[in-house]
Formats: C-alpha cells, sequence, structure tokens
C-alpha cells in the first residue's frame, strides 16, 4: 500500500509539473505575440511621423493636387486611431494606397525628383517600409505559433481551462501587397 500511494503521489506531481510547464509555455507564446504587434505599432508610428515630413517637403510643388495630400493626410490619421488587428490592417491598407497615388503624382514633377529632403524622405520610407513587413513577418509567425500551441493536444486543454484565445493574423488587402515603390 505503500508503495502504491509514493507511485501515485509522483505521478499526480508529475501532472502538476507538466501542467505549470504547459501553461507557462502558453504565456510565453502569448507575450510573443503581444511583443511583435508592439513592434507594428513602433513602425507603423515612425511611419506616420515621417509622413507629415514627405506631406510638407511635397506640398510647394504639389499646389493643385491638393486632392492627393488630403487623402494622405486622412488615411495616416485613420490608421493611427485604430486598435485591433483587422481594423488596423484595413487602415494600413488604406494609407499604402493613397501613399501611391501621392508618389504617382510626384512622379510628374522633375524638380520634386532631385529635392534632397524629399530624397531622404523617400529613403527613409522606404525603409520603414520594410522594417513594417519585417514586423508584419514577425507578427504572423508569433501568432501562428501560439495558436499552434493553443490548438494542439494536450495544451488546448489547458489553454481552453485558462481562457487563451486564438489571435488574429495581420492581413494585407491583396490589391495593395505590394510595398508603395517611391520614385523621385
Amino acid at each position: 500500500m505503500g508503495i502504491l500511494l509514493i507511485v501515485l503521489i509522483v505521478v499526480v506531481l508529475f501532472i502538476i509539473l507538466y501542467i505549470i510547464a504547459l501553461y507557462n509555455r502558453l504565456i510565453t507564446y502569448r507575450n510573443r505575440v503581444k511583443n511583435s504587434w508592439s513592434q507594428i505599432d513602433v513602425q507603423m508610428n515612425r511611419r506616420y511621423d515621417l509622413i507629415p515630413n514627405l506631406l510638407e517637403a511635397v506640398k510647394g510643388y504639389m499646389q493643385h493636387e491638393k486632392d492627393t495630400l488630403e487623402r494622405v493626410i486622412q488615411a495616416r490619421t485613420a490608421a493611427m486611431n485604430c486598435t485591433g488587428v483587422a481594423e488596423k490592417s484595413a487602415a494600413d491598407n488604406a494609407l499604402t494606397g493613397t501613399l501611391k497615388s501621392l508618389f504617382a503624382v510626384a512622379e510628374q514633377y522633375p524638380n520634386l525628383k532631385a529635392d534632397k529632403n524629399v530624397m531622404q524622405l523617400q529613403e527613409e520610407l522606404t525603409s520603414t517600409e520594410n522594417r513594417i513587413a519585417f514586423a508584419r513577418q514577425h507578427y504572423n509567425d508569433s501568432t501562428m505559433e501560439y495558436n499552434i500551441a493553443i490548438q494542439a493536444f494536450p495544451s488546448n486543454l489547458i489553454a481552453g481551462l485558462f481562457g487563451f484565445a486564438i489571435q488574429d493574423f495581420y492581413s494585407v488587402d491583396e490589391t495593395k501587397k505590394e510595398v508603395p515603390k517611391i520614385k523621385f
């Protein structure tokens, strides 16, 4: 009877330790998702900060293209006020579209292409777009790892017990998947 009790205690302790390990792994994955989302926010804020400088540099050359400039400003404002993954993703797609329009219109101004401030802003914005793409990829990788962990057996039992929920992936509108081409 004594050996059976010891074996039972060891098995129960093993199960408890296993549950704790699974729970801690799920917490780690969830925090990775939060961190990677935060990195997207950091890069998007960098982008939002660059846009007014770019618009200011371009404004003097494009007096009669006010409509395009206003759409970029509105899209930036809308994107800055979004919260959730789906909402942020849709607003980002809209902002990318308005930036493409701005750069297409800017192609018509040869003096603008040669402006040093515009060239520097172009370089910074291109770099930021690359950082955003990397941050999105990292977020989706972290989200995939997290979602797999909370759906796979036996961790799905622990995830369900403690309320871990599936996270949305960051998606880009099919028509706007490419990074804006910036040519001045």
